[in-house]
């Protein structure tokens, strides 16, 4: 039985204030990401836990045209991953390597940890008009969930709680994905916190819990377990990206027209058409401009 609402948001609050709840089932999402990456299991794993997590996160935005954009630097061998997640929770992704697929754990999981490697965590909030709000953590330990956790308390002093689960089929496709992200709000009741923890402890893989059918109110009701809440909405993010004609032109037009010349002349020397493609990194599109189109202007 697949859940039906595959692709969506849950949005809730305890009826107490203490704490703010998302639950998301993203298997579409990261399916999605994998047509446009060809991502091995492991960088699956590692970038569908990112873009879940993401996505969750950026409805939390403050207005529509707001941005989130995660950044994993890590030295293991899948080197720069980032994802962008809208106001509305959609999603585009880049992932330096995506064949990466260190050997699996004793235990037989994807080792996502040595994917990912050491070194930093950054989140950039483009809010508005506003500079953009920047922070920066150490990566605690690759795995992503506890990484981006520890970047709240420590970053934004939020106390989190994340679970991400991504389970890749033999098919190399997503077979289920989800996440479930509680966040305390200023001065929460002692007891609705206690109970928090103890449900965290409790609660089972995510990737299987959506694989064995359970819906998001099913995954939300774990993690609430005895503590009153609300749910106000859900909501349906896609993997989508922002890229246009207009605007890799003007990306491939900041290198100069010195460089621009260079290239086209290669192109010639190579029996080549005077012309220039500029590939999108977040969705592989490609947009090929003529010599005329860029230098025109000029």
């Amino acid at each position: 039985m697949q859940d039906k609402q595959n692709g969506c948001i849950l949005r809730g609050m305890t009826h107490d204030g203490s704490a703010r709840l998302l639950v998301m089932n993203s298997r579409d999402l990261v399916n999605e990401m994998i047509r446009v990456h060809h991502t091995a299991p492991t960088a699956t794993a590692a970038v569908g836990r990112t873009l879940t997590a993401a996505s969750m996160i950026g409805t939390l935005l403050p207005e529509a045209g707001d941005t989130l954009t995660v950044t994993f630097q890590g030295d293991g061998p899948l080197g720069r991953m980032i994802v962008v997640a809208d106001y509305y929770g959609n999603v585009k992704s880049y992932v330096e390597n995506p064949l990466a697929d260190p050997p699996r754990k004793t235990n037989g999981k994807l080792d996502v940890g040595a994917a990912v490697g050491a070194g930093t965590l950054s989140f950039v909030k483009s809010l508005g008009d506003q500079p953009p709000q920047t922070g920066l953590t150490d990566i605690v330990t690759g795995e992503i969930a506890e990484d981006i956790a520890t970047y709240f308390a420590v970053s934004e002093q939020i106390p989190t709680v994340l679970s991400l689960g991504v389970l890749v089929d033999k098919d190399r496709t997503c077979l289920s994905a989800g996440g479930v992200l509680v966040q305390l709000m200023p001065f929460p009741d002692e007891q609705t916190v206690s109970l928090i923890e103890r449900n965290a402890a409790r609660l089972p893989s995510m990737s299987h819990l959506f694989a064995e059918g359970k819906t998001l109110k099913d995954v939300a009701d774990l993690i609430m377990e005895d503590i009153p809440y609300d749910v106000f909405d859900t909501v349906a993010p896609a993997y989508r990206c922002d890229c246009s004609n207009g605007r890799m032109k003007k990306k491939l037009l900041s290198i100069g027209e010195e460089q621009i010349r260079e290239l086209l002349q290669q192109q010639q020397d190579e029996g080549k058409p005077r012309e220039l493609t500029a590939i999108c990194r977040f969705c592989n599109h490609a947009y090929t401009y003529t010599e005329q189109q860029l230098l025109s202007s000029k």
